[in-house]
């Protein structure tokens, strides 16, 4: 298991998500999708692990496979919802030639589905809320620091003040709690 590691922010991951969302752009061009930077290195001055997350937001099911089809033709890997309706995850192989930018998750999510409203809610109120960010990014370091080769560890121990945060901006109970299932596997 890597260890985790989290840094102060870089303006680096917003170029390199821009040159990720260029390629999928041009990769996905007949089909309708939005790109969304999401994750804590969306989050100017949010310490985070340097790995980007990314969001593929489709229409429907059948844009979701063909989304899925064009990018495992360029090298992803397809290894499914992982437990979250509405969100396929893709891999990726570091060496691919493809790719031209950072370390990323990547996943293929259903427009209006619990798990990305979840995302582009925490990255707004983030994005908003200087004081979140500030307890957002200690709670990351301490936890790291606790648990540096115990990712189940870390991902739940975020998890309380992320359900608080999105109980402020409107998350009903039954999400969170769906939320609080997801993470802490």
């Amino acid at each position: 298991m890597r260890k985790i590691v989290v840094e102060p922010y870089n303006p680096k991951w917003k170029e390199e998500f821009d040159k990720a969302k260029s390629f999928y752009e041009k990769l996905l061009k007949d089909i309708n999708v939005e790109i969304e930077h999401v994750g804590s290195t969306s989050v100017e001055g949010l310490w985070a692990k340097p790995i980007l997350d990314i969001d593929i937001i489709v229409r429907d099911e059948e844009d979701s496979k063909e989304t899925i089809k064009l990018l495992e033709s360029i090298g992803y890997n397809h290894i499914g919802n992982l437990g979250v309706e509405g969100r396929e995850a893709l891999r990726y192989n570091p060496d691919n030639p493809n790719i031209n930018w950072m370390e990323h998750h990547l996943y293929v999510c259903m427009n209006g589905s619990e798990n990305l409203i979840n995302h582009l809610l925490l990255r707004e109120h983030l994005r908003k809320n200087k004081e979140s960010v500030k307890l957002y990014g200690e709670l990351k370091q301490e936890l790291a620091d606790k648990y540096p080769n115990d990712i189940d560890s870390y991902i739940d121990g975020k998890t309380k003040l992320i359900t608080t945060i999105l109980e402020s901006e409107g998350m009903k109970l039954e999400e969170l709690e769906r939320i609080e299932k997801i993470n802490s596997k």
